[in-house]
């Protein structure tokens, strides 16, 4: 988020399901967003992290064929790979019948860091909402942010990925004093916006100068277009999601289910509008998604056999 690089990230209520079963011979299967880009071998990040949870577990990983509902859109800056290797860890665990260390360790999260090299996104696709992750020397940590009620997500996704890679490579490995003490001081807002519930003080929270004026530059010159409409449109917050080219806008006023609130309580739509002729104004092919935050992560939606048994049972029948 905005000056928390690679640090502070956001779980929205946006979904991947994986299905996986044993099988007499290995096969993926993919449909949805990225069908046709994803790998379909053990390179696949979700074979990655079932492979993690078997060797966590000390069994032998078996042959196992996946069933792969993206609804992520892929390489878009949106945390698609952080899903992939969480989604197959967790189903990797549940299948393997191993349980992990939370409290202290951090046993699963410390797996899905170290697969995925920077813990922003697999600490809020683990366990929901804001989270800040760091390393201490010895092992990854994290610690969860208090979430606005109220908050929407408005993203642009152009038609066009952006490889982490590439948008790694325009940084510079050393910064000036200047722009370090202008990070330091936008996320420390970034984060009392937060806990103090104040949404519309996120706008000066969430500006940046470590990475979204290199990669505007050099890379999406949509960013600060559309960062300017939204703002203008009444979008509390505007920024890179994450390594681009998504460009993610945060706004106040959602109560209850979204299609039974008056428009005029939310500024979504506007934003949205707004964000949409920015972008067409710079040749940039795109649709818009809005959502919202969500407070939990990745979880268990079936397993044969079920963990509800008897009189105990859990949501879903799991």
């Amino acid at each position: 988020m905005g000056p928390g690089f690679d640090s502070v990230g956001m779980a929205i209520d946006m979904w991947t399901e994986i299905t996986v079963e044993r099988s007499d011979t290995f096969g993926i299967v993919c449909e949805g967003e990225g069908a046709d880009d994803i790998p379909t071998d053990e390179t696949n990040l979700v074979c990655l992290g079932m492979s993690a949870a078997f060797t966590a577990a000390g069994k032998t990983l078996p042959v196992l064929k996946y069933h792969l509902n993206n609804r992520i859109p892929y390489a878009r800056g949106l945390g698609s790979s952080s899903a992939a290797i969480v989604g197959g860890l967790v189903a990797g665990l549940v299948l393997a019948g191993h349980t992990l260390e939370t409290w202290g360790s951090e046993a699963l999260f410390n797996l899905a860091a170290e697969i995925e090299g920077h813990p922003d996104n697999v600490a809020p696709a683990i366990y929901g909402g804001v989270q800040i992750g760091i390393h201490t020397g010895d092992k990854w940590i994290s610690d969860r942010v208090h979430l606005p009620p109220g908050m929407q997500c408005v993203f642009f996704i152009p038609n066009s990925t952006g490889k982490t890679s590439i948008a790694r490579g325009l940084l510079s490995d050393t910064v000036t004093r200047a722009d370090a003490v202008f990070n330091i001081g936008r996320v420390a807002w970034l984060i009392n916006a937060l806990a103090t519930s104040n949404i519309e003080k996120m706008q000066y929270g969430v500006q940046d100068r470590l990475h979204q004026p290199q990669r505007a530059e050099n890379m999406y010159p949509h960013l600060n277009p559309l960062i300017d409409a939204a703002v203008t449109a009444g979008a509390s917050a505007v920024f890179l999601s994450g390594a681009g080219p998504t460009v993610m806008a945060i706004s106040s006023g959602l109560s209850g289910d979204l299609f039974t609130q008056l428009e005029h309580e939310r500024v979504d739509k506007k934003v949205a509008q707004a964000m949409l002729e920015a972008a067409e104004k710079c040749n940039i092919q795109g649709g818009v998604f809005i959502s919202k935050p969500t407070v939990h992560g990745a979880y268990v939606a079936s397993a044969d056999p079920a963990f509800s048994a008897g009189l105990v049972r859990y949501a879903g029948d799991v």
